[in-house]
C-alpha cells in the first residue's frame, strides 16, 4: 500500500461514497440496483467467521458473477415467500488495507438491524466486510465482497443482501 501520509484523500471519499450508496440501496430495498455495485466477474459471500479464519470455503451464500447476483434479486423480489422486513446497515471502522495496481482492499465493520412490522427491531447479522474494489469506467465497483459474520447462530434464512 502507498505510504499513509501520501494516501489520496479524494480516493478515500470515493470509497466512503461507494459504501454509503451501497447500504442506501440495501436499506431502501432497491435490490434491482444491487448488482450494479459489482463488476461482471465478482465474488459475493456471506461466510461464518470460523470458516473464514480457518481458510475453509463453506459459505452461507456464495455468488461468483453479477449474473448470479441478478438471479438472487429475482428470487428475492419474485419467488421467495417470507415475512417482509426492513434492514438498517451500520458501517464503521472503514480502512484501506492495501492497493496494488487497480485493486484496492478495504475492511469495515457492519451491523444489520432487522425490523418486521409490529415487532421490535433485532440484530440480524454483525461482522466485518473484506472487500476488493476496482475502478471501472462507471467508478469504483466491488470485485469481491466477503461478509464475515461473527455469530455462530444466524436466522434460518438470510433473504436480503448483507
Amino acid at each position: 500500500m502507498k505510504n499513509d501520509a501520501h494516501f489520496d484523500i479524494a480516493l478515500r471519499f470515493e470509497i466512503e461514497d461507494l459504501y454509503g450508496r451501497y447500504i442506501r440501496c440495501l436499506d431502501s430495498g432497491t435490490y434491482d440496483d444491487w448488482p450494479d455495485f459489482f463488476t461482471e466477474e465478482c465474488v459475493y459471500k456471506v461466510q461464518p467467521r470460523e470458516n473464514y479464519d480457518r481458510g475453509l470455503p463453506l459459505a452461507t451464500l456464495a455468488f461468483e458473477s453479477r449474473g448470479m447476483l441478478k438471479d438472487r434479486v429475482y428470487g428475492i423480489t419474485q419467488t421467495l415467500f417470507h415475512q417482509p422486513y426492513y434492514q438498517r446497515h451500520l458501517v464503521s471502522g472503514l480502512i484501506v488495507t492495501g492497493q496494488e495496481g487497480d485493486r484496492i482492499r478495504c475492511e469495515a465493520n457492519y451491523l444489520v438491524i432487522r425490523t418486521r412490522r409490529h415487532e421490535l427491531s433485532d440484530i440480524l447479522n454483525a461482522g466485518r466486510y473484506y472487500d476488493t474494489l476496482v475502478r471501472t469506467r462507471d467508478g469504483l465497483r466491488f470485485a469481491e465482497k466477503v461478509c464475515v459474520f461473527d455469530s455462530e447462530l444466524i436466522p434460518n434464512s438470510i433473504i436480503y443482501p448483507i
